[in-house]
């Protein structure tokens, strides 16, 4: 683990990130001998993360699940899991800020290995899913400079490894590397590129956002404190220096040439061969001890998985923005993980009038998200409870009137219901009370009886004062059962005094009896 900081170090290393999640409780430590086929078994479905200090012959401790749950991003963002997404948002609004560190103060180059000892195979990589193409690094922040604007991409791409030296890249889906990957190989030209490997959860949060900006600056604003960087060895990328490892080299410019896959995608099942590019190794960069670090994706238990954990963070981000154009009190966001973290999302919002819920749902659409259906909830729903807003679609949702369906729109390949094609549909689900239910008695959650309110020398006074429930003349007369109250309610009625108001409230006539 961790132990002080160099000048080119951070609190924000992944080591001491996993100080804290023991320390939370959240890390089981494993140190007998694991076999490396064994770790998948290991993490899947297992609630914490899991770091295995004996995996490989070169003593490279391999750690896994650290970001699989909300509590622990919870945790990577020093706040709470129901103020995440407001975390997030408010160091998104920050401007971000940088310090460059010299090779010899930056942990991540305290070894460096070029050329033929740049080498796959002696890094603690696993096979993560039984029909995978090959061993796959799967949690690695990819980082490439676009010359056409000379900003800084960067995102999260697995790695198929060849061999010793080279690895196929996934880039099919649209995205940004794959176009800069695209114009570079048009110019006949290999595209310099980097992969972080062992890093803190809020950089991996930062690479997964879909936000037109320099996105190096994502993870110094996502930190909220000036991020240290370090130029490669063998090209002009600049890195985070207090990453555990950094994987060099290029991707070639013979385009899509290397059959890539099978692989377990986010989506929970299986991504066929597909032709990518291929990574050429040129030096590994690391920490002299140095932890590796794998991702959890896919299978049965996908709400607790890295990739879906991140995703959903990602498309909670994204909606809310959307959201801030579209209506006037949006209140929250929810992405289910078991959905992916995309397909399904819930949105709690306070419906000023009819109309409302059905632009936040326009809105969810609209978005980059990617979501394929939407849930609007009021706001005494918990969006976060599975118990909560199934009882609401159940008492608040009538089909021909609260369903909107769209179809014809951009779909992601992966989806199995799509069965090969390239358009897909929208739900979105109004699971908000109708305004006129809602200003009811029959739109009221009944809670149990509080004595709270003002007392009344009297039942009589108390009636007097005005229209009360039966809770509040308990409380009006200090009733502890109510039983009293009944023996009252007898001697007026008697007199002709005792009625109710259309709304069940109980009054008293004024006029004395006879």
């Amino acid at each position: 683990m961790s132990s002080g900081l160099k000048k080119g170090d951070s609190n924000f290393a992944l080591q001491a990130f996993l100080d804290r999640l023991k320390a939370a409780g959240e890390l089981e430590v494993e140190d007998g001998r694991t076999e490396l086929l064994d770790v998948a078994h290991r993490l899947d479905g297992n609630s914490r993360a899991v770091l295995f200090n004996d995996v490989c012959n070169e003593g490279i401790p391999l750690v896994g699940n650290v970001a699989a749950t909300r509590e622990r991003l919870a945790i990577a963002f020093d706040t709470t899991v129901p103020n995440l997404l407001a975390e997030v948002l408010r160091r998104l609004s920050k401007t971000p800020t940088f310090r460059q560190v010299s090779r010899d103060e930056a942990p991540v180059q305290e070894v460096v290995k070029l050329g033929k000892d740049a080498d796959f195979t002696k890094l603690p990589v696993h096979l993560q899913h039984e029909m995978d193409g090959s061993l796959y690094i799967s949690a690695a922040v990819d980082v490439v400079k676009d010359a056409r604007t000379g900003l800084t991409n960067v995102g999260m791409r697995r790695l198929m490894l060849r061999g010793r030296h080279d690895a196929g890249v996934d880039l099919v889906a649209p995205s940004d590397l794959k176009a800069i990957y695209e114009y570079e190989a048009q110019q006949g030209k290999p595209l310099p590129i980097a992969f972080v490997v062992g890093s803190h959860p809020i950089d991996q949060v930062a690479a997964t956002m879909r936000i037109p900006v320099d996105e190096v600056g994502l993870i110094a604003t996502l930190r909220d404190e000036a991020l240290p960087l370090v130029k490669c060895v063998t090209n002009d990328l600049m890195v985070p220096a207090d990453a555990e490892f950094i994987l060099e080299g290029y991707l070639s410019a013979e385009g899509h040439v290397e059959p890539e896959g099978p692989y377990g995608e986010f989506l929970g099942y299986y991504g066929g061969v597909k032709m990518n590019p291929v990574f050429h190794l040129t030096a590994i960069t690391h920490r002299a001890k140095p932890v590796f670090q794998t991702s959890t994706i896919a299978g049965r238990q996908l709400a607790i998985t890295d990739a879906a954990q991140l995703i959903a963070l990602r498309t909670e981000v994204t909606v809310w923005r959307a959201l801030q154009n579209a209506i006037r009190e949006p209140l929250g966001v929810y992405a289910t993980t078991s959905s992916g973290g995309m397909f399904n999302v819930r949105i709690s919002m306070r419906q000023r009038v009819p109309g409302e819920a059905r632009n936040a749902i326009a809105a969810a659409f609209g978005s980059l998200a990617n979501v394929k259906h939407i849930f609007v909830f009021d706001p005494d729903i918990d969006i976060f409870s599975d118990q909560q807003t199934d009882w609401a679609f159940a008492t608040r949702f009538q089909a021909d009137r609260d369903l909107i369906v769209g179809s014809g729109y951009r779909a992601l390949p992966l989806d199995p219901s799509l069965a090969g094609a390239h358009l897909g549909s929208k739900a979105g689900f109004d699971c908000t009370m109708p305004i006129e239910v809602a200003r009811s008695i029959e739109g009221r959650i009944p809670s149990p009886p509080a004595l709270e309110g003002p007392r009344f020398a009297s039942l009589e006074a108390a009636l007097l004062d005005g229209p009360k429930t039966f809770n509040a003349l308990m409380t009006a007369t200090g009733s502890r059962d109510g039983r009293e109250i009944l023996e009252a309610f007898d001697d007026f009625r008697a007199a002709g005094r005792l009625s109710r108001t259309r709304d069940g409230a109980w009054t008293l006539d004024a006029k004395a009896a006879g």
